[in-house]
């Protein structure tokens, strides 16, 4: 971070759109994992906490919060009678205690429509103590909520939190103020303290059938989730190059189109911005071999993961460390043996994987050289040929320009040449939807 090069690393995250074409393969047959209780209704993978910059804005996580109430707004892919709250002191330096949170429909902005607020209890206990590096699930709360229905998650933190674990590019407002301000339903007590990233919340799962909605088609109300499908990768999963605030990662469109079919899955978005298959980074996240475990096998319900990773291995391979790891050269094999071991991990739980070919690159900053180009080319034709995925969305060839086959097409291209805008994410979205019917 800190130069046009360093965003160019978190610019990568190219990975995700493909991802979820993948699942062409039937997500009903779920094998061991089973049908859950609980699906997971929206997700969020987390990282260290760095400082802000010019790009991607301030945040609040490496000064945390003390005496002081968060309030963060997410959209649910999938509805039910009862949720749950999950939260990670992952990357915490010291125990983390929350003294109490709240659940309420959003109401537009910061507010929390009437009748709707819940407390949030941890062993039916209104406080909790979260160790350096645990997480934590809170006790079921009945709260109807339905698909695509946007959800208000206040966290009271009494005590100084310390560097706060977080997901920096959430693209959604989050609010805070001074004080206990969890049964608050207005905004005016949060002011103009806005950040555009969540702290500590990594998920919102729901059980029991969904109360229905007006003009959300699909589900009759009568049926419960039975499933949750994740869109593992980078910062095209994140959703980087998609409008702020208007919910168009393509993850979210593949949510809607879900719905409008009645598929009754959640879709849980663990994409990190800048994330690598095969390197750690304390500013993108654990290597996503490393995570892998925790943030898509781990999601409840889970029954099938589409993976796009590599576009960052590859492309900013050899990048001086800018505070932000080592960017080591990688060939070919290297990525393609990394793909290979996201698959054995899936396979042994029973979890349908799919893959994603990488997209095009041509003209993105730092990513668009030769050798680059050909390890891409190389990863893409392995990929092609089979290396145990269920089965393949060949996200190269989908969104190429045909003028120009290694660059993106125009029309989809978010400006840097490198992520799709929403009109890309949508299109993405529809494949996906196509081939999960």
């Amino acid at each position: 971070m800190g130069s046009p090069t360093a965003r160019g690393l978190a610019a990568a995250a190219i990975v995700t759109a493909a991802v979820l074409a993948v699942l062409a393969v039937p997500v009903g047959a779920a094998g061991a994992a089973g049908t859950a209780d609980w699906s997971a209704a929206w997700a969020a993978g987390v990282h260290h906490p760095v400082p802000g910059n010019d790009w991607d804005g301030p945040n609040w996580s490496v000064d945390g919060f003390t005496g002081e109430s968060v309030r963060q707004v997410v959209r649910v892919s999938v509805g039910g009678t009862t949720l749950r709250v999950r939260l990670s002191n992952r990357y915490g330096t010291q125990p983390l205690r929350l003294a109490g949170a709240s659940v309420g429909s959003s109401g537009g902005g910061a507010t929390v429509r009437s009748g709707t607020l819940r407390p949030l209890t941890f062993q039916h206990r209104s406080s909790v103590t979260v160790p350096a590096g645990a997480e934590v699930v809170s006790d079921p709360v009945r709260l109807g909520v339905a698909a695509l229905d946007r959800l208000a998650v206040t966290f009271y933190f009494a005590d100084g939190t310390g560097p706060a674990t977080f997901h920096q590019g959430a693209l959604t407002t989050t609010y805070r103020a001074t004080g206990d301000r969890r049964t608050e339903p207005g905004a005016e007590v949060f002011g103009s303290a806005t950040s555009h990233s969540w702290y500590y919340l990594t998920g919102v799962d729901v059980s029991g059938p969904a109360p229905r909605r007006a003009g959300r088609g699909g589900s009759d109300g009568r049926d419960a989730a039975w499933g949750t499908v994740v869109a593992f990768g980078d910062s095209i999963t994140d959703g980087h190059g998609s409008s702020p605030g208007a919910d168009n990662r393509y993850p979210d469109q593949l949510a809607e189109r879900l719905v409008a079919g009645g598929r009754r899955l959640g879709v849980a978005n663990v994409g990190i911005n800048g994330n690598k298959l095969l390197a750690d980074s304390p500013c993108y996240g654990e290597r996503g071999l490393t995570r892998f475990h925790r943030d898509a096998l781990g999601q409840p319900g889970v029954r099938a993961v589409v993976v796009l990773l590599g576009t960052n291995d590859i492309g900013g391979g050899g990048f001086p460390d800018f505070g932000c790891g080592a960017s080591p050269v990688v060939t070919a094999a290297d990525v393609v043996d990394g793909h290979r071991a996201l698959v054995r991990a899936a396979h042994r739980r029973g979890i349908q994987v799919v893959g994603l070919t990488i997209p095009p690159w041509k003209g993105a900053f730092g990513y668009d050289t030769p050798p680059n180009e050909a390890v891409r080319d190389r990863v893409n034709g392995s990929l092609r040929a089979g290396v145990g995925y269920d089965a393949l969305v060949d996200l190269d060839r989908l969104l190429a320009d045909p003028a120009d086959p290694d660059a993106l097409r125009p029309e989809f291209d978010a400006g840097d040449r490198l992520h799709v805008n929403d009109a890309g994410a949508e299109l993405i979205a529809t494949a996906v939807a196509r081939a999960l019917r």
